[in-house]
């Protein structure tokens, strides 16, 4: 992973973080043309497909699954399965809109995420390489920090919206963050903020504030017509405010 860029987005439910990993994969494909670009759908709730326009035909979990039915008895360990695995896994990541998608997808089994998530920590570290930028759409809370999932990072990306609750949060992640995620770059998107400008401080929990995106009703409108990122008028508050973010923290 050594020229990848890997950017990871990680906060509290319910504060466009998803539309906001969308957003920035569009810019990049923008912006970076000539660029191979991957998309992973970390979270469970597989909301970056919708928002990114793209096609899955297979899921990491049901990668995982398959090549476990197929060599039972034959493979002893994770690692053992992965290396069966790299052809499909390759074969499951889709050329899209100028960039390139894995979903993790959600497991039929009620319970713990343990074993998709120790497969996806392999995975990235196996695939980084191929592309010169891998954004990750993270799952909601500490969780995948916490077990290292998103362990080898150049960027880490938190998200908050404007309130007290989701601000607190932002220096727990970072705390979490600063033991087990090895990163260069950390910084903090204020979304769908109602009032833009009483955001003065310069860093929140530690935490340098990269871009404050006021509501956006471009994207509302967008979402309630079920439509994808790249159906988003040029000039839209979110990319304008998502390229402002990746400025700052010198990817574009």
């Amino acid at each position: 992973m050594a020229n990848t860029v890997v950017i990871a987005l990680t906060g509290k439910g319910g504060v466009g973080k998803t539309s906001l990993c969308a957003a920035i994969v569009r810019v990049l494909t923008e912006e970076k043309k000539d660029s191979k670009i991957l998309a992973i759908d970390a979270d469970p709730a597989v909301g970056l497909l919708i928002s990114l326009g793209a096609k899955s035909s297979y899921t990491l979990d049901q990668i995982r699954k398959s090549v476990a039915d197929d060599v039972t008895g034959k493979l002893r360990d994770t690692q053992d399965i992965l290396a069966e695995a790299k052809f499909k896994i390759m074969d499951a990541i889709e050329e899209q809109n100028g960039f390139s998608f894995l979903a993790i997808g959600r497991p039929e089994a009620a319970g713990c995420y343990c074993a998709i998530n120790a497969y996806l920590k392999k995975v990235i570290e196996m695939v980084a390489n191929d592309f010169d930028y891998v954004v990750i759409d993270g799952e909601a809370g500490i969780e995948q920090i916490n077990r290292r999932v998103l362990e080898k990072v150049t960027h880490l990306i938190c998200v908050s919206d404007q309130s007290r609750k989701g601000l607190d949060i932002i220096e727990t992640i970072k705390n979490v963050a600063d033991e087990l995620v090895m990163y260069d770059e950390i910084g903090l998107i204020v979304n769908r903020a109602p009032l833009p400008e009483k955001v003065t401080e310069k860093e929140i929990g530690g935490v340098r504030v990269i871009s404050v995106i006021p509501q956006d009703d471009d994207m509302t409108e967008n979402d309630i017509e079920g439509k994808n990122i790249f159906e988003l008028p040029e000039g839209s508050t979110i990319l304008e405010g998502t390229r402002a973010a990746l400025k700052n923290l010198n990817i574009i």
